[in-house]
């Protein structure tokens, strides 16, 4: 991973942290990116002393705000020339129902609508990238919740009938929905695009809903796996050279697997497309 440069967002918890921790000590110059600067700066400086590396910065901003997502991409690009590797990987749960500043519900805002956008605003750069050193790689980060999820665009301005795990499952359909459909359209770049279901893995994330929901979310982690073992799928996908030139797959445990029927469907591919670009101007 010398000489390249990987942004990741949502690195200041969970295995968005421990995935630029162990990327930036194969030697690539990481971004992360945070909402909290008091923490993303306490995380940046973690690890740099972990790894020696002076090539880590960070960028701050709300994902769920597609202004502060394009004001991200902006100073990405205004900072840097290069970016190898994309880790869409920030996220969340809501047991309530909200709306972003842009009037979206909340987790359609954060999990999908901040993918689209940042991969689409920094996607030139990615094909430079590509076409200058050979590959570069968008890495989605999804949900086996997506699996009995539906996807309902006409519901994401709507609070009736807002279901918490509801949404949260469609916005991880989302995340291969928008995986697949990327792929296709860079099938004749050098850019692969994949997703992935990290496992559940013992982070803070879902404390910070309901009391009800956050002791069973505290309850599910018992059982749950590490953020070094969540985090395995991810850098593997950012750096093995065994999954140079494979796009448009679904990943758990380091393997390829084969996600819900509706993810495959082609009609909801092109409908969420549509729907993004509409809606943020991009695509």
């Amino acid at each position: 991973m010398n000489d390249k440069r990987v942004l990741i967002t949502g690195a200041t918890d969970g295995i968005g942290k421990q995935a630029a921790l162990e990327i930036a000590g194969m030697g690539a110059a990481v971004t992360l990116v945070g909402r909290n600067e008091a923490k993303t700066r306490a995380v940046c400086s973690e690890i740099q002393k972990q790894t020696g590396s002076d090539q880590i910065d960070w960028l701050l901003g709300d994902l769920s705000s597609l202004a502060d997502v394009r004001r991200i991409a902006d100073e990405f690009r205004g900072r840097h020339d290069r970016l190898h590797v994309l880790l869409n990987n920030a996220g969340a749960v809501f047991s309530e129902y909200q709306q972003s500043v842009d009037g979206f519900e909340m987790t359609f805002a954060l999990n999908h609508l901040s993918y689209y956008l940042m991969t689409n605003l920094l996607l030139d750069m990615l094909v430079g990238t590509a076409q200058a050193t050979g590959e570069a790689r968008i890495i989605n980060v999804s949900s086996s919740a997506h699996r009995n999820a539906t996807l309902l665009l006409e519901n994401l301005r709507d609070a009736n009938g807002f279901s918490m795990m509801n949404s949260y499952g469609a916005s991880k359909l989302m995340n291969v929905l928008f995986t697949y459909e990327l792929a296709r359209r860079l099938e004749d770049t050098a850019i692969t695009v994949n997703a992935v279901h990290p496992g559940v893995v013992r982070t803070r994330f879902g404390h910070d809903t309901s009391r009800i929901w956050s002791i069973l979310v505290k309850f599910l982690q018992l059982f749950a796996i590490s953020p070094q073992r969540g985090a395995e799928t991810l850098v593997y996908l950012a750096a093995s050279p065994d999954v140079a030139g494979i796009s448009g797959k679904y990943w758990n445990n380091k393997q390829q697997k084969q996600s819900s029927e509706n993810s495959y469907d082609r009609e909801q591919q092109r409908a969420l497309w549509q729907y993004s670009t509409e809606v943020t101007g991009v695509g």
